[in-house]
């Protein structure tokens, strides 16, 4: 008899672990019918991932000034934009986002390492590997990210940063001496940076969720190293 791998022997431990978490987030943003929805999506599909384009709308959202409807595709040098309590589930290639409400996130036009800017408001975002480091920009610092989970609140007033996991090298805007090399398992590098983009304050992980993570990797066929590893929970409440 062929004997399982370790990835498969593990499978259904990951399944009840998703189940679970679903429960746990019924009440995030994307509410309990739309979230829960995707989630089933995802366990019907287990490691195959999901079409690039929107997964999810609610509320207004608009890519380049054009109503975002789901299956629309999301392409370099876009822009997305969700309006007052609207939100986005999307994919593009390799990468899937959560977009929160009131939020532009523009996107680079492939020619360069400017992968993403987020102009203002919050988004979560899964990176499949690459060999090269992609910038993701904000008002107050630049963030070298390469095959990570990270979520982003920017405002004019500040940055915050929470590697949720892997590795990113976070570049003050104001002073880039100030740089640092953030490696992460589970939430252990959260920070703010200020307007001026000369200063760095550690802080606490808030506002997602790791069941908001697993579904973004399991859309495009992935898992979490935090669920590889066993361990599951919430951030942030």
């Amino acid at each position: 008899m062929k004997s399982m791998t370790k990835n498969q022997a593990a499978q259904p431990a990951r399944r009840s672990t998703l189940k679970k978490l679903a429960t746990v987030s019924a009440m995030t943003a994307l509410g309990a019918s739309g979230l829960l929805g995707v989630l089933r999506t995802a366990l019907a599909n287990g490691k195959a991932p999901g079409k690039p384009g929107i997964q999810h709308i609610k509320g207004s959202v608009t890519i380049d000034n054009t109503p975002a409807t789901v299956g629309m595709l999301v392409k370099p040098g876009q822009t997305v934009t969700t309006g007052p309590g609207a939100e986005a589930v999307y994919i593009l290639n390799a990468d899937a986002f959560m977009q929160r409400e009131n939020s532009q996130v523009k996107f680079g036009d492939g020619s360069g390492a400017a992968f993403m800017r987020v102009v203002t408001g919050k988004i979560l975002s899964v990176f499949g590997k690459s060999q090269n480091t992609r910038q993701i920009a904000t008002n107050t610092a630049t963030i070298g990210i390469r095959g990570t989970g990270c979520y982003i609140d920017s405002s004019a007033e500040q940055t915050y940063f929470c590697l949720c996991y892997g590795e990113a090298e976070v570049i003050p805007t104001g002073d880039a001496k100030k740089a640092e090399v953030l490696v992460s398992k589970h939430h252990e590098n959260a920070v703010f940076i200020n307007a001026k983009g000369d200063k760095m304050t550690p802080t606490v992980p808030f506002d997602h969720t790791d069941a908001e993570l697993i579904l973004l990797e399991n859309s495009v066929g992935r898992w979490p190293a935090f669920v590889n590893d066993g361990g599951y929970g919430t951030v942030g409440g």
